[in-house]
C-alpha cells in the first residue's frame, strides 16, 4: 500500500519523472485524452505552481514509485479569469465566486495510477491536501464527463456547486465537505 505525506514543493518536484507518467496514465484516457506533451507541460506549469501563496502537496509512494499525487493552494481574493477561471465565475455569478472560493484552498489537480485505483489512494490524497484547513473553506473543479471522477468526489463528501453545461458537458464546481456554503442552493441554471 503506498504512503501518503504532505510534502514541499521542492521535493515533490524532485519525482518529476513518476509525476509525469501518472499523470499520463491517469489524464491519458476520456474525457481528457491528454498525452505525452501535456504531460510534459503539467510539469512545467508545476514548477510555477509550487511557488503560489498557500501551495500545499501530497505525494504517494509505493517504495520509490509514485501511486499518485496531489496538489492545492490558496485561491487568490481576485478571481483569475485564466484558464477555466472564466467559466467558474460564470456559472456561480460573481458574489458566489468571491464569498465561496476567493481566499479558499483550491486543489488544482489529484491523480491517482491505474495499479493504485480502488485502494482509498485518491481519498487519502485528498484529505492530506485539504484538511488541515480550519474553516473548511476548499474547492475544485473537474470535467463534467468525468463521471466517475465526479462520483469519488460525492462519495468523499464533496458537493456540486455549479451546473455543467448542456447535456452535462464542461466543467462542475465542487465544494469540500466543510465548506460552509455546502449547504447552501446551487446557482439558478
Amino acid at each position: 500500500m503506498a504512503a501518503v505525506e504532505r510534502v514541499p514543493g521542492s521535493r515533490l518536484l524532485a519525482y518529476a519523472y513518476g509525476i509525469r507518467a501518472v499523470y499520463a496514465d491517469a489524464f491519458g484516457v476520456p474525457p481528457w485524452l491528454e498525452g505525452p506533451e501535456q504531460a510534459a507541460a503539467y510539469l512545467e506549469r508545476l514548477a510555477d505552481d509550487v511557488r503560489r501563496p498557500g501551495f500545499t502537496a501530497a505525494l504517494a509512494l509505493d517504495g520509490d514509485t509514485v501511486a499518485g499525487w496531489a496538489t492545492a493552494w490558496t485561491t487568490p481574493d481576485v478571481f483569475p479569469a485564466d484558464r477555466a477561471y472564466a467559466l467558474v465565475s460564470a456559472a456561480l455569478g460573481e458574489r458566489r465566486t468571491a464569498d465561496w472560493l476567493c481566499g479558499a484552498r483550491e486543489v488544482d489537480e489529484l491523480a491517482v495510477s491505474t495499479a493504485a485505483r480502488g485502494s482509498g489512494l485518491g481519498a487519502r490524497l485528498l484529505h492530506a491536501v485539504t484538511e488541515d484547513r480550519a474553516d473548511g473553506r476548499c474547492w475544485l473543479l473537474t470535467s463534467a464527463a468525468a463521471q466517475d471522477t465526479c462520483a469519488f468526489y460525492e462519495r468523499a463528501g464533496w458537493t456540486r456547486a455549479g451546473h455543467a453545461g448542456p447535456g452535462g458537458s464542461g466543467l462542475v464546481t465542487f465544494l469540500g465537505p466543510r465548506h460552509p456554503a455546502r449547504r447552501l442552493p446551487a446557482p439558478p441554471r
